[in-house]
């Protein structure tokens, strides 16, 4: 697993889920798959979408609530730039940020990046798990986080503590049963992570 080359998000309702998903403008990048598996609660990760300024992540956070998301946190700045956070209709929490505090154009929804940061129990254990099956750290703050490279990939790999991530989501971290996801990656054989994240050889993103 060198890198994730697909993403795919298990939902009740496909169909719904494509409409929802063009607010966002990620055909391609995801691919959604029907299911029923039970899930309570938070999830264990977010999908995060890193724009350029501030209009661009009002414009996409506005776009997700016209299409049905519910605001977790309504845009607005931070230490470290300016962001919002909704949840989609299928239950997948979205973060929609930017590191600029000013806008330097009109908005545009361009995406510049994807990045999967999953909330883990134990940050040694889970980095060891990801470089033992050969990804990089890039970057890593003690126990709070680690990020990986992406090399070619549309999605880039981060983890962050479960609680501190649920914290600044703005969702209780308590959560049963599916995480409703699926990593694809350049792996031989099925795989679970420390946390019960599953990878599976990776498919054709189609939504």
């Amino acid at each position: 697993m060198a890198s994730i080359a697909s993403l795919t998000l298990e939902v009740a309702d496909v169909e719904a889920a494509e409409r929802f998903y063009t607010a966002f403008g990620l055909h391609g990048r995801l691919h959604l798959r029907a299911s029923e598996a039970p899930t309570t609660g938070f999830r264990g990760y977010t999908l995060a979408l890193t724009v350029s300024q501030p209009a661009d992540v009002d414009q996409l956070v506005d776009a997700a609530l016209d299409a049905g998301a519910t605001p977790l946190k309504r845009p607005a700045k931070s230490l470290w730039g300016y962001g919002g956070v909704v949840q989609a209709p299928d239950g997948t929490i979205w973060k929609i940020a930017t590191s600029a505090k000013k806008n330097t154009g009109p908005a545009t929804s361009r995406i510049d990046e994807l990045v999967l940061l999953l909330g883990v129990a134990d940050m040694a254990e889970s980095k060891r798990f990801y470089i033992d099956h050969g990804l990089t750290v890039t970057k890593s703050f003690g126990r709070m986080y680690a990020e990986f490279a992406s090399g070619p990939s549309p999605v880039k790999l981060a983890l962050y503590r479960r609680r501190a991530l649920a914290k600044e989501l703005g969702v209780a971290p308590d959560g049963t049963g599916s995480h409703r996801l699926v990593i694809g990656g350049s792996t031989t054989g099925d795989l679970t992570d420390p946390d019960g994240f599953t990878w599976e050889a990776a498919v054709a993103a189609r939504a």
